[in-house]
């Protein structure tokens, strides 16, 4: 066998390519890991951890309303934007240095810098200011780990725009913003710019927010957004964005045009493939630009593997790490294992949030024909004691033949927690009449789930 300077060379220290790393260096493998920018990825640097903290910063004001409607008395309250920053990007540190720790612990070599592939054995570490880790590296086995990246729209003076990248350092919090985008993250930063106070308007070119969720809970979430005081404008993209004296200028293919302080574009993510040299070693890519591979994460190439959101398979953190661990386990502890990705929950951190497991009524109808909705909407115990007018949506699909349980979707408060649990049943294949059989926890707001018996009526469709 041929002598290689590591078992395993992984590109990209996110979440998917430092647990495949940490799990292949256990087995005794000799392993290295090259990060261009920081340990840590997409999701702990500029994603889904730095944006659940922004969250957690927009609902205070909210919570506060709240507060007063329960007989408190607070006084005036303001948000330090700057000093919101910097302890933000402080535990960001601080979560970077674990991935970092974990590395080392696992015995894993960082290496600080661009990696591109050579040929099927080789990377080649490109310099980076302040590293010693530039050269050429051969390896047994080579992961490509490098996720995605924003995707930008092309239409003059798009450049003027920002995206969710430049949205965690912002020098200031603009007085108006437009955020363009249907999908988790513009519904998500939305909120977030809202709650802190910022006048925002989300705008996207389909006819309802958050394609591929159910339709009850795209027309929820939406109405809902609107009576927290976002303007949702549907149905129409940019013609061009201005600069001019008082802020940036939105026109539209419909002729409809906004002036706001800034434009954040949140228009989709792509595969992060530009410069890996993928052509030389033969890794096929799909329409998308995604990095095609098989059940085990194999690429078309020899000795190439891939997993996350550069396979744009499930584009979801949790997804990644258990990709990167399956793969991990295949190829260094001599268990084959695939991850399954039927059933895989998920979460949009807006205001309300959301929470889904399943199949939408609609795919379920596609794919079984006959089908029972279980549908409640209702405003929150906590709401209706001063008076708020926010809503609760609750739903369950049901395989009519079998009663099988393939849906579940959840918009309101606590739905992200709610909605991990009732994954572990629907997963499991629980039937609507075991679902029933589980005594309600009362008073909550998850008990609605287990206690709706009256199947919801095709007459009654469209209504929330």
């Amino acid at each position: 066998m041929a002598e290689y300077d590591f078992d395993l060379f992984v590109i990209g220290a996110g979440s998917g390519g430092v647990r495949a790393a940490r799990v292949a260096a256990m087995s005794g493998a000799k392993v290295a890991v090259a990060e261009e920018y920081r340990v840590g990825g997409t999701c702990v640097i500029r994603g889904c951890v730095p944006k659940k903290f922004m969250v957690y910063a927009s609902e205070v004001k909210a919570q506060l309303k709240t507060a007063k409607g329960y007989g408190w008395t607070i006084g005036e309250a303001s948000f330090d934007w700057k000093g919101f920053l910097h302890d933000k990007d402080v535990e960001i540190a601080r979560l970077s240095g674990i991935y970092v720790t974990n590395l080392q612990k696992a015995g894993a070599h960082l290496l600080h810098g661009r990696a591109e592939i050579v040929d099927a054995h080789t990377v080649e570490v490109l310099p980076k200011s302040g590293s010693k880790d530039a050269g050429r590296y051969t390896a047994r086995k080579i992961l490509i780990a490098t996720g995605g990246r924003p995707w930008r729209p092309d239409f003059p003076g798009a450049e003027l725009g920002i995206t969710s990248d430049e949205a965690f350092h912002l020098p200031e919090l603009p007085k108006r913003v437009m955020v363009v985008g249907g999908g988790y993250i513009a519904v998500e930063f939305a909120s977030i710019f809202n709650g802190l106070g910022v006048q925002t308007t989300l705008c996207y070119r389909g006819a309802n927010i958050l394609r591929g969720f159910d339709d009850d809970v795209r027309a929820h979430l939406a109405d809902e957004l609107e009576k927290r005081g976002i303007k949702v404008v549907l149905g129409c993209s940019h013609e061009r964005l201005e600069k001019t004296e008082t802020g940036l200028l939105s026109t539209f293919n419909n002729d409809l045009t906004f002036e706001t302080d800034a434009v954040m574009f949140a228009t989709g993510r792509d595969p992060y493939v530009a410069g890996l040299g993928l052509e030389k070693v033969g890794v096929e890519l799909n329409d998308r630009g995604a990095i095609v591979v098989d059940d085990y994460s194999k690429t078309t190439a020899d000795n190439i593997w891939a997993v996350g959101d550069v396979t744009d398979r499930i584009n979801l953190t949790p997804v990644a790490i258990r990709e990167g661990a399956a793969f991990a386990q295949t190829e260094f502890h001599d268990n084959p294992t695939t991850f399954d990705h039927d059933m895989v929950a998920s979460a949009v951190f807006s205001q309300p949030p959301v929470g889904a497991v399943g199949m939408s009524e609609a795919q379920a109808r596609q794919a079984f024909g006959k089908v029972d909705i279980y549908r409640a909407v209702f405003r929150p115990m906590k709401s209706t004691f001063y008076g708020g007018q926010d809503r609760c949506l609750m739903k369950l699909v049901v395989k009519q033949d079998d009663q099988r349980v393939v849906g579940v979707h959840v918009v309101g408060p606590d739905s992200p927690e709610i909605i991990q649990m009732a994954a572990i049943a629907v997963k499991m294949g629980v039937t609507k009449p075991q679902w029933d059989s589980t005594c309600a926890v009362h008073p909550t707001l998850a008990e609605e789930l287990v206690t709706m018996r009256e199947k919801y009526m095709p007459s009654e469709m469209g209504t929330v």
